[in-house]
Protein backbone atom coordinates (compact mmCIF):
# COMPACT_ATOMS: atom_id res chain seq x y z
CA UNK A 1 0.00 0.00 0.00
CA UNK A 2 1.08 3.62 -0.65
CA UNK A 3 2.48 5.62 2.11
CA UNK A 4 1.58 9.67 2.00
CA UNK A 5 2.44 12.06 5.06
CA UNK A 6 0.59 14.98 5.29
CA UNK A 7 1.46 17.94 7.79
CA UNK A 8 -1.35 20.04 9.00
CA UNK A 9 -3.93 17.63 8.75
CA UNK A 10 -6.09 18.49 11.71
CA UNK A 11 -8.24 21.12 10.03
CA UNK A 12 -8.68 23.00 6.29
CA UNK A 13 -6.65 21.72 3.28
CA UNK A 14 -3.89 19.59 5.37
CA UNK A 15 -7.53 17.69 6.63
CA UNK A 16 -9.08 17.77 2.82
CA UNK A 17 -5.56 16.55 1.42
CA UNK A 18 -5.22 13.33 4.00
CA UNK A 19 -8.95 12.25 3.28
CA UNK A 20 -8.14 12.28 -0.10
CA UNK A 21 -5.36 9.95 -0.05
CA UNK A 22 -7.33 7.49 2.68
CA UNK A 23 -10.04 7.05 0.15
CA UNK A 24 -7.84 6.44 -2.52
CA UNK A 25 -6.90 3.40 -0.40
CA UNK A 26 -3.30 4.85 0.39
CA UNK A 27 -1.79 4.34 4.03
CA UNK A 28 -1.71 8.24 5.85
CA UNK A 29 0.08 9.37 8.43
CA UNK A 30 -1.46 12.82 9.53
CA UNK A 31 0.89 15.27 11.32
CA UNK A 32 -0.47 17.98 13.36
CA UNK A 33 0.55 19.93 16.83
CA UNK A 34 -2.28 18.34 18.40
CA UNK A 35 -3.47 14.96 17.17
CA UNK A 36 -5.32 14.69 13.36
CA UNK A 37 -8.41 12.64 13.80
CA UNK A 38 -8.57 11.69 10.19
CA UNK A 39 -10.62 8.40 9.76
CA UNK A 40 -8.53 5.86 8.48
CA UNK A 41 -5.19 8.09 9.07
CA UNK A 42 -2.40 7.49 11.50
CA UNK A 43 -2.76 10.45 13.58
CA UNK A 44 1.00 11.68 15.24
CA UNK A 45 1.48 14.81 17.43
CA UNK A 46 4.53 16.80 16.28
CA UNK A 47 5.75 20.37 16.46
CA UNK A 48 6.83 20.76 12.79
CA UNK A 49 9.57 23.42 13.81
CA UNK A 50 11.66 21.06 16.46
CA UNK A 51 13.89 18.72 13.99
CA UNK A 52 14.18 16.05 16.93
CA UNK A 53 10.82 15.83 16.77
CA UNK A 54 10.16 15.26 13.71
CA UNK A 55 12.97 13.46 12.64
CA UNK A 56 11.94 10.44 15.68
CA UNK A 57 8.20 11.02 13.90
CA UNK A 58 9.10 10.32 10.80
CA UNK A 59 11.54 7.39 11.92
CA UNK A 60 8.32 5.53 13.47
CA UNK A 61 5.98 6.69 10.39
CA UNK A 62 8.72 4.62 8.41
CA UNK A 63 8.97 1.74 10.70
CA UNK A 64 5.39 1.39 10.70
CA UNK A 65 4.36 1.90 7.59
CA UNK A 66 7.04 1.52 5.02
CA UNK A 67 8.69 4.66 2.59
CA UNK A 68 6.35 7.30 1.79
CA UNK A 69 6.02 8.24 -1.37
CA UNK A 70 4.01 11.45 -0.91
CA UNK A 71 4.44 14.01 1.14
CA UNK A 72 2.22 16.85 1.71
CA UNK A 73 3.40 20.37 3.71
CA UNK A 74 0.33 21.81 4.60
CA UNK A 75 1.39 22.69 8.40
CA UNK A 76 0.66 26.81 8.57
CA UNK A 77 -0.43 29.92 10.00
CA UNK A 78 -1.31 33.14 8.97
CA UNK A 79 -1.40 36.09 11.56
CA UNK A 80 -1.84 39.30 10.95
CA UNK A 81 1.14 41.96 10.63
CA UNK A 82 2.00 45.34 8.79
CA UNK A 83 5.56 47.28 9.04
CA UNK A 84 3.87 48.80 11.91
CA UNK A 85 2.45 45.89 14.18
CA UNK A 86 4.91 42.96 13.04
CA UNK A 87 7.33 41.88 15.96
CA UNK A 88 10.61 39.68 15.95
CA UNK A 89 8.54 36.69 17.87
CA UNK A 90 5.58 37.35 15.41
CA UNK A 91 8.08 36.78 12.40
CA UNK A 92 10.18 34.16 13.66
CA UNK A 93 6.98 31.85 14.67
CA UNK A 94 5.21 32.63 11.26
CA UNK A 95 8.88 31.61 9.38
CA UNK A 96 9.40 29.06 11.75
CA UNK A 97 5.93 27.21 10.85
CA UNK A 98 5.63 28.19 7.38
CA UNK A 99 9.23 27.74 6.10
CA UNK A 100 11.47 25.83 8.61
CA UNK A 101 8.63 23.31 8.97
CA UNK A 102 8.79 22.62 5.42
CA UNK A 103 12.36 22.03 5.06
CA UNK A 104 12.49 20.11 8.00
CA UNK A 105 10.21 17.68 7.30
CA UNK A 106 11.09 16.99 3.79
CA UNK A 107 14.98 17.10 5.07
CA UNK A 108 13.71 13.84 7.24
CA UNK A 109 11.85 12.62 4.89
CA UNK A 110 13.77 12.80 1.51
CA UNK A 111 16.35 10.14 2.45
CA UNK A 112 13.21 7.79 2.25
CA UNK A 113 11.49 8.47 -0.39
CA UNK A 114 12.13 5.62 -3.81
CA UNK A 115 12.04 6.64 -7.70
CA UNK A 116 8.95 8.31 -8.46
CA UNK A 117 7.88 9.95 -5.71
CA UNK A 118 6.31 13.72 -5.22
CA UNK A 119 6.48 16.17 -2.61
CA UNK A 120 3.36 19.06 -2.65
CA UNK A 121 4.28 22.56 -0.57
CA UNK A 122 1.27 24.86 0.30
CA UNK A 123 2.30 28.26 -0.53
CA UNK A 124 -0.31 30.75 -1.23
CA UNK A 125 -1.30 33.76 -4.00
CA UNK A 126 -0.32 36.20 -1.32
CA UNK A 127 3.15 35.13 -2.96
CA UNK A 128 2.87 36.72 -6.13
CA UNK A 129 -0.01 39.38 -5.35
CA UNK A 130 0.42 40.34 -0.97
CA UNK A 131 -2.77 41.02 0.91
CA UNK A 132 -2.96 43.78 2.80
CA UNK A 133 -2.16 43.38 6.23
CA UNK A 134 -0.29 40.15 5.85
CA UNK A 135 3.07 41.78 5.89
CA UNK A 136 5.24 38.46 7.26
CA UNK A 137 2.95 35.89 5.80
CA UNK A 138 3.30 37.25 2.27
CA UNK A 139 7.18 36.94 2.73
CA UNK A 140 6.76 33.72 4.13
CA UNK A 141 4.61 31.99 1.29
CA UNK A 142 7.50 33.74 -1.44
CA UNK A 143 9.84 31.97 0.51
CA UNK A 144 8.01 28.40 -0.04
CA UNK A 145 8.00 29.14 -3.83
CA UNK A 146 11.45 29.77 -3.71
CA UNK A 147 12.49 26.37 -1.80
CA UNK A 148 10.08 24.50 -4.17
CA UNK A 149 11.85 25.62 -7.15
CA UNK A 150 15.30 25.07 -4.86
CA UNK A 151 14.24 21.38 -3.70
CA UNK A 152 13.23 20.47 -7.75
CA UNK A 153 16.42 20.93 -8.63
CA UNK A 154 18.11 19.09 -5.82
CA UNK A 155 15.89 16.03 -5.37
CA UNK A 156 15.35 15.41 -9.43
CA UNK A 157 14.89 13.20 -10.90
CA UNK A 158 14.13 10.70 -7.78
CA UNK A 159 11.63 12.85 -6.51
CA UNK A 160 9.04 15.92 -7.88
CA UNK A 161 8.47 19.11 -6.13
CA UNK A 162 5.51 21.61 -6.50
CA UNK A 163 3.60 23.84 -4.73
CA UNK A 164 -0.11 25.04 -4.32
CA UNK A 165 -0.65 28.65 -4.01
CA UNK A 166 -4.67 28.91 -3.06
CA UNK A 167 -6.75 32.08 -2.98
CA UNK A 168 -9.58 32.34 -0.73
CA UNK A 169 -10.44 28.43 0.65
CA UNK A 170 -13.75 28.09 2.72
CA UNK A 171 -11.92 27.04 5.86
CA UNK A 172 -12.68 27.78 9.83
CA UNK A 173 -9.41 29.90 9.61
CA UNK A 174 -10.71 32.31 6.53
CA UNK A 175 -13.81 32.18 7.77
CA UNK A 176 -12.01 33.67 11.50
CA UNK A 177 -10.13 36.26 9.43
CA UNK A 178 -13.78 38.57 9.00
CA UNK A 179 -12.40 39.63 5.24
CA UNK A 180 -13.54 36.41 3.45
CA UNK A 181 -16.93 37.54 2.22
CA UNK A 182 -16.07 40.90 1.74
CA UNK A 183 -13.08 39.45 -0.74
CA UNK A 184 -15.37 37.19 -2.58
CA UNK A 185 -17.00 40.08 -4.17
CA UNK A 186 -14.02 40.26 -6.57
CA UNK A 187 -13.38 36.99 -7.48
CA UNK A 188 -14.63 36.15 -10.84
CA UNK A 189 -16.02 32.58 -10.15
CA UNK A 190 -18.33 34.13 -7.65
CA UNK A 191 -17.54 32.11 -4.26
CA UNK A 192 -14.45 30.68 -2.19
CA UNK A 193 -12.89 26.96 -3.21
CA UNK A 194 -14.01 24.28 -0.98
CA UNK A 195 -10.81 22.47 0.74
CA UNK A 196 -11.44 19.31 -1.31
CA UNK A 197 -10.79 21.41 -4.62
CA UNK A 198 -7.36 21.96 -3.37
CA UNK A 199 -7.01 18.50 -1.95
CA UNK A 200 -8.26 17.40 -6.09
CA UNK A 201 -4.89 19.56 -7.14
CA UNK A 202 -2.95 17.82 -4.52
CA UNK A 203 -4.01 14.18 -6.04
CA UNK A 204 -2.99 15.76 -9.19
CA UNK A 205 0.79 17.39 -8.17
CA UNK A 206 1.10 13.85 -6.16
CA UNK A 207 -1.31 10.85 -6.43
CA UNK A 208 -1.46 7.76 -8.70
CA UNK A 209 -2.31 9.33 -12.08
CA UNK A 210 -0.55 12.24 -11.61
CA UNK A 211 1.41 15.00 -14.24
CA UNK A 212 4.76 13.38 -13.95
CA UNK A 213 6.57 15.75 -16.04
CA UNK A 214 5.62 18.27 -13.41
CA UNK A 215 8.12 19.64 -11.36
CA UNK A 216 9.27 23.13 -9.38
CA UNK A 217 5.94 24.69 -10.25
CA UNK A 218 3.44 26.37 -8.21
CA UNK A 219 0.11 25.98 -9.10
CA UNK A 220 -2.20 29.22 -8.48
CA UNK A 221 -5.98 28.13 -7.76
CA UNK A 222 -8.02 31.61 -7.23
CA UNK A 223 -10.91 31.37 -9.17
CA UNK A 224 -9.89 34.21 -11.02
CA UNK A 225 -9.24 36.62 -8.73
CA UNK A 226 -5.38 36.78 -9.57
CA UNK A 227 -3.20 35.47 -12.26
CA UNK A 228 0.72 35.16 -12.51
Amino acid sequence: MSVAIVTGAASGMGRASAERFVAEGWQVAALDLEPAVVDGANAFAVDVTDAAAVGATIHRVVRDAGAPTVLVNAAGIYPPSTLETMTVDLYRRTFDINVLGTLLVTQAVAPHFAPGSAVVNFASIDAFVPSPGQLVYCASKAAVVALTRSLALELAPRVRVNALAPGWVDTPGNRATGRMEAALASVPLGRAATPDEMADLVWFLAGEGRGTYITGETITATGGSAFR
